[in-house]
C-alpha cells in the first residue's frame, strides 16, 4: 500500500519549519507556491480515489433501493425509512465522532514526525469507540418496539432490530478508516466502501425477496440487516488490510519523533474532537428523527389516513432520498480529504496551503453539485418514471419533492465544506452551533408546512433546505472572522452555476426533443443525460469555469484538458 507521506521529505520540511520560527530562513513565495500546489493535489487525489469508490458504491447502493422500491413500494419504505434515522443516529454515536477526530489526531502527529502516539491515539480511540457500539446496539435492539411505536410506525420495529446488529462491529471499521485517513492513505477506506456495500445489496436484497412472500415488514426488515452483514464483511477485509501493513508501521515507528504522550493525554484530547464533531454529526441524523416523528404525525392531525400518510412518507424516503443522495458521494470524499489536508496546513501555519485547500474543495463541490441538481430539477419526472417503472403513481407523486430536495444538494454541499475547514481549524463547536440553529429552523418549517394539506410531505424537504443555508451561512462567517478565508465568489459559485444552467436547458431541450421522436421514456432520458454531460464538459472549459491549473490538480487531469483541447473548447 503506497504511504502518501514521504519521511525523508517530512523530516526536511520539519528542519525548514524549525529554522523559519527562529528566523534563520524564511520561505520565498514560489516554494510556498509549489507546496501548496503539491499538497492541493494529494488534497484531489485522495478526493478521487474516495469519489470513485463513492460512486461505486452508489451505484451499488441504487441496485438496492430501487429494486427494493419497486418491490415494496411506498408502504414496505416506510418501515425501512423509519427505520435507518434511528439506526443513523445511533451510529454517529458510537462512530461518527471517531474517523474525523483520528485522522485529525493522527495527521497533526504525523506532521511533526510522531508515529508513534499517533498509534497509540487511534487504539485509544478504537477502545472508546467499540464500547459506545456496544451500549447503542444494546438500546436500539432492546428499545425497537417502544421507539416504532413513538413514530406511530410500528411496522418498523424488526427493520430496527435487524440494523441493529451493525452497531458492534461499525466502530471498529470507522476507527479503522480515521487512522489511515490521518495517514492520508484514502485507499483502505475506499475499498472497504465497496465491499461493504456490495456485501449490503446481496445479503438485503436477497433476504427482501424471500421474505416478501410473507409481509411487507418481514421484506423491510430483511432489507435492512443488509447493513450489518456488509458491516461485518467489510470489517474483514479492514482487519486484513491492517495486519498486511504491520511492516510498514514498524518502520515508521523506528523513524518517529520521540514525544511524551500520556493515555489521560490523549484522552483528553480526544474527547475535545470527538464531543463536538459527535454532536454536530448527530444533528443530521436529529433532524431525520424529527422528520420521522413530526411528518406521520402532523400528517394524521390534517386529514390524511394512516395508509395515506404512510404512503406520503414513503415518497421522501423511498423515492427521492435515494437519488438525492447520489452526489453527496462527492461531497463526503472531498470532505474526508479535506480534513487532514485543513489541519496539517493550520498546524504548519501555512496560510497559503490553507486557503488554497478551501477555496480548492468548495470550488470542487459547485462544480460537481450544481449540474446535479439542476439536472434533477428538469428531468426529476422522467428519471423517476424511468427508475420505478411498476410504481409510476407514486413515482409521479414523488416529483415536487425531489425537486425541492435537489436544491439541498447544493447548500448541503457549502455547508459541509464550511464545517470541516472550521474543524480543520479547531473551531469544533462553532459548526455544531450553527448546524443546531439549522435544526431548530428545520422544526419550526417542517411543522408548520408539513400541516398544510397542499404542502404535506414537501413541507419537510423545504426545511431541510432552510436548515442547510442557515448553518452554511453561519459557518461561513465564522470561517471568515478566524481564518481570515476569501473566496472568488464568481469562480467558485457563479460561473459553475452558469454552466449547469446551460446545461439544464440542453437537458430538458434534448429530452422533449427525442421523446417526440422515440415515444420511449427510458431511452429519452438517458440520451438527454449523455447529451448534458457533453453540454456541461463544454460549457465549463467556453466559460473558463475550471483553469488548466487547477484541471491539472484532478488525478488524470492532463488527459481530460488534452481531450478539450482536441475539442477545440480550451487552449
Amino acid at each position: 500500500m503506497q504511504n502518501m507521506i514521504d519521511d525523508d521529505n517530512l523530516k526536511e520540511a520539519q528542519e525548514t519549519q524549525e529554522l523559519q520560527d527562529t528566523g534563520d530562513i524564511q520561505e520565498t513565495q514560489p516554494d510556498m507556491a509549489v507546496r501548496g500546489r503539491s499538497a492541493s493535489k494529494t488534497l484531489m487525489k485522495g478526493a478521487a480515489i474516495l469519489a470513485v469508490a463513492g460512486i461505486v458504491s452508489k451505484v451499488f447502493g441504487a441496485v438496492f433501493r430501487i429494486p427494493l422500491t419497486n418491490m415494496i413500494g411506498a408502504e414496505g419504505q416506510s418501515y425501512y425509512s423509519a427505520a435507518y434515522p434511528v439506526y443513523q443516529l445511533f451510529t454517529v454515536i458510537a462512530t461518527a465522532g471517531f474517523p474525523v477526530a483520528i485522522s485529525r489526531m493522527v495527521s497533526e502527529r504525523i506532521a511533526k514526525g510522531d508515529y508513534i502516539n499517533a498509534h497509540k491515539a487511534y487504539k485509544l480511540a478504537l477502545k472508546v469507540s467499540a464500547v459506545l457500539g456496544i451500549v447503542s446496539f444494546a438500546i436500539m435492539f432492546i428499545g425497537a418496539g417502544a421507539i416504532a411505536r413513538f413514530y406511530k410506525n410500528p411496522g418498523a420495529e424488526a427493520s430496527m432490530r435487524a440494523v441493529s446488529f451493525a452497531l458492534l462491529f461499525l466502530p471498529f471499521l470507522a476507527s479503522l478508516r480515521g487512522y489511515y485517513q490521518g495517514r492520508q492513505e484514502m485507499r483502505p477506506t475506499a475499498l472497504t466502501e465497496v465491499v461493504e456495500q456490495m456485501a449490503r445489496v446481496s445479503v438485503g436484497l436477497s433476504l427482501a425477496f424471500v421474505f416478501y412472500k410473507t409481509s411487507l415488514e418481514n421484506a423491510a426488515a430483511g432489507a435492512t440487516f443488509g447493513a450489518s452483514a456488509g458491516a461485518i464483511v467489510a470489517l474483514l477485509v479492514m482487519t486484513i488490510i491492517y495486519r498486511s501493513d504491520r511492516g510498514r508501521r514498524k518502520e515508521l515507528v523506528k523513524q518517529s519523533a520521540l514525544k511524551k504522550e500520556t493515555d489521560k493525554e490523549r484522552l483528553r484530547e480526544l474527547l475535545i474532537f470527538v464531543v463536538p464533531i459527535t454532536i454536530g454529526s448527530s444533528i443530521m441524523p436529529i433532524m431525520f428523527n424529527i422528520d420521522a416523528a413530526i411528518v406521520m404525525r402532523r400528517l394524521l392531525a390534517t386529514g390524511w389516513s394512516y395508509a395515506q400518510a404512510k404512503t406520503l412518507y414513503g415518497l421522501m424516503g423511498g423515492y427521492a432520498d435515494p437519488i438525492v443522495g447520489m452526489p453527496f458521494v462527492f461531497v463526503d470524499a472531498i470532505c474526508i480529504s479535506m480534513m487532514p489536508a485543513v489541519t496539517t496546513a493550520f498546524t504548519l501555519k501555512n496560510k497559503t496551503e490553507l486557503d488554497n485547500h478551501i477555496r480548492t474543495g468548495l470550488k470542487t463541490m459547485m462544480i460537481i453539485t450544481y449540474p446535479c441538481a439542476v439536472g434533477l430539477i428538469v428531468l426529476a419526472n422522467p428519471i423517476l418514471s424511468m427508475l420505478y417503472p411498476r410504481k409510476l403513481d407514486e413515482a409521479a407523486m414523488a416529483v415536487p419533492t425531489l425537486q425541492i430536495l435537489a436544491v439541498s444538494i447544493v447548500t448541503l454541499a457549502i455547508m459541509r465544506a464550511f464545517s470541516t475547514s472550521l474543524q480543520g481549524i479547531g473551531k469544533m463547536m462553532l459548526p455544531v452551533w450553527n448546524l443546531f440553529l439549522g435544526a431548530v429552523m428545520k422544526t419550526i418549517t417542517s411543522y408548520v408546512l408539513v400541516g398544510i394539506p397542499a404542502l404535506n410531505i414537501k413541507g419537510a424537504a423545504i426545511g431541510s433546505v432552510i436548515a442547510y443555508v442557515t448553518a452554511g451561512l453561519l459557518n461561513w462567517m465564522a470561517l471568515r472572522k478566524y481564518a481570515g478565508v476569501s473566496l472568488d465568489v464568481k469562480g467558485v459559485f457563479i460561473t459553475p452555476l452558469t454552466a449547469s444552467v446551460i446545461m439544464g436547458i440542453g437537458a430538458f431541450a434534448s429530452y422533449k426533443l427525442i421523446f417526440m421522436i422515440t415515444s420511449s421514456n427510458a431511452l429519452s432520458t438517458l440520451l438527454s443525460i449523455l447529451i448534458a454531460v457533453v453540454i456541461y464538459f463544454v460549457a465549463v472549459f467556453k466559460i473558463r469555469v475550471i483553469t488548466k491549473e487547477e484541471i491539472e490538480l484532478i488525478p488524470k487531469g492532463d488527459l481530460i484538458y488534452r481531450i478539450a483541447v482536441r475539442m477545440k473548447i480550451a487552449g
